[in-house]
């Protein structure tokens, strides 16, 4: 991720995110943690380009915090709304009805997403904004939209 991108999705301008960063975003569990991944398969290396997460509210497990990184080369593509509708199957199937998400104020392109998936503004310190959003209305919306074309393959495959 550029600078400016790292800043955005980590509020910090620090070359990389705190070691407990990345191993929170490593330890996926399925449960308490579900995440998805995407990789460049063109690429011999395979490399990460992209992931979401939810992580469960320990004291409402109905209610999970949200979030999306993608590599600034995959911006604008669709990525992230294809694996964002990847976890909201998932996590409707494993009982989470709420996501709970942060972005910083002046971040127009996550805002813009929150809004495109239902949320609403639940709180704001100033500098960062938190947004309340159903499972099932993303998921209705992301579907409504229909863009990226690929996305239908996501909702196919979770209906069949």
């Amino acid at each position: 991720m550029s600078p400016h991108s790292r800043y955005m999705r980590f509020f910090s301008g620090a070359s990389a995110p705190p070691d407990w960063v990345i191993d929170r975003l490593l330890d996926a569990d399925g449960d308490m943690h579900l995440a998805w991944g995407a990789i460049d398969s063109s690429d011999a290396e395979e490399p990460a380009i992209g992931a979401v997460h939810a992580f469960r509210d320990a004291e409402d497990r109905g209610c999970a915090e949200f979030s999306v990184g993608i590599l600034d080369d995959w911006h604008g593509m669709g990525l992230g709304k294809i694996l964002t509708a990847t976890l909201l199957h998932e996590a409707r199937a494993e009982g989470i009805a709420r996501f709970s998400m942060d972005t910083l104020a002046e971040n127009r392109s996550a805002i813009a997403f929150a809004r495109l998936l239902g949320g609403e503004r639940s709180g704001s310190d100033g500098t960062v904004l938190s947004y309340s959003l159903g499972v099932d209305e993303a998921l209705e919306r992301l579907e409504a939209a229909g863009d990226p074309p690929g996305i239908a393959a996501v909702y196919a495959a979770f209906r069949g």
